[in-house]
């Protein structure tokens, strides 16, 4: 049983949910103007890694038998035997509705929306076998999340969460450009559409450094409008540094650092610009002689 639940952890890489989650909780603390309720914050956790779980499990079971011609992912848990597709395909189905079900528990709004964003989270999985901005539809999975928790914590739309998704969605596509580099013979080879596989490793990694600057630019827009305060900026400026470095790690086209450069940058970046944006949040009132 244990055996069972640490490969399907693996599976779903439940690790990546810090990709995500910090922006979502920004969210919800900007939108709370403080602590959001337990009860909300608990539910937006659980919509997040259940949203974030189907999106994975049914990636790996719509890829199984690409996963197992490309000697780079053939380990992963169903081409190598460890997990089974209709496995994989029944951890899809009720992680959706564990997803659809937290959303009605949170409130209408949320309720109404999560087909929608199920849609955007299950598509992705398709998008590679017919369009080379697959990257920007990832993108826009992990971008829904600040949009959603906002809409749990308030119960309507605003233009902040709009303006962070976009950022996450662009910042997302960054670096998942340079991630499936390492795929570029192999998309090639077998027809499957991504920037690499169109552009060419190095106009890939210059539209990359292009995404993240965009990022950046959001996120600077982002911190005017919402009058944030030494700590965001603070936060905003590790993430820029961070992001340089990142792209320094595969200058010229050297892959062999593309693991430090997706997987450590990228959640470094993602818990410093949330630890430092929620506790400028928390201590608003103290900076400001509230």
């Amino acid at each position: 049983m244990k055996g069972a639940l640490v490969e399907t952890l693996r599976m779903i890489k439940i690790e990546h949910s810090i990709f995500a989650l910090p922006f979502a909780l920004v969210s919800a603390f900007w939108a709370a103007s403080g602590v959001p309720p337990a009860r909300l914050l608990l539910l937006i956790i659980v919509a997040m890694v259940t949203a974030r779980s189907a999106a994975m499990a049914f990636n790996r079971y719509l890829d199984a038998d690409i996963d197992a011609k490309n000697p780079r992912t053939a380990v992963r848990s169903i081409p190598a035997g460890r997990l089974s597709k209709s496995f994989a395909l029944g951890f899809t189905l009720v992680s959706s509705a564990a997803f659809v079900l937290v959303c009605g528990w949170i409130n209408q709004l949320t309720l109404i929306m999560s087909p929608i964003f199920l849609l955007v989270l299950l598509g992705y999985s398709w998008a590679k076998r017919f369009t080379s901005l697959c990257h920007l539809i990832l993108g826009l999975a992990l971008g829904l999340a600040p949009l959603g928790a906002w809409v749990a914590i308030t119960g309507a739309v605003h233009l902040a969460p709009v303006l962070l998704g976009l950022a996450v969605m662009v910042w997302t596509a960054g670096f998942d450009v340079i991630y499936a580099c390492q795929d570029f013979a192999f998309d090639r080879e077998h027809g499957l559409f991504s920037i690499p596989a169109k552009l060419g490793i190095q106009k890939a990694l210059i539209l990359s450094r292009f995404l993240h600057l965009l990022a950046l630019g959001l996120l600077v827009y982002l911190g005017i409008y919402m009058h944030q305060g030494i700590f965001y900026w603070i936060g905003t400026g590790i993430v820029s540094v961070l992001l340089v470095y990142e792209h320094r790690l595969v200058w010229g086209g050297d892959l062999t650092k593309v693991d430090m450069a997706f997987f450590t940058l990228n959640g470094m970046v993602s818990l410093f610009f949330g630890v430092l944006t929620i506790l400028g949040v928390l201590l608003a009132p103290a900076l400001n002689g509230g």
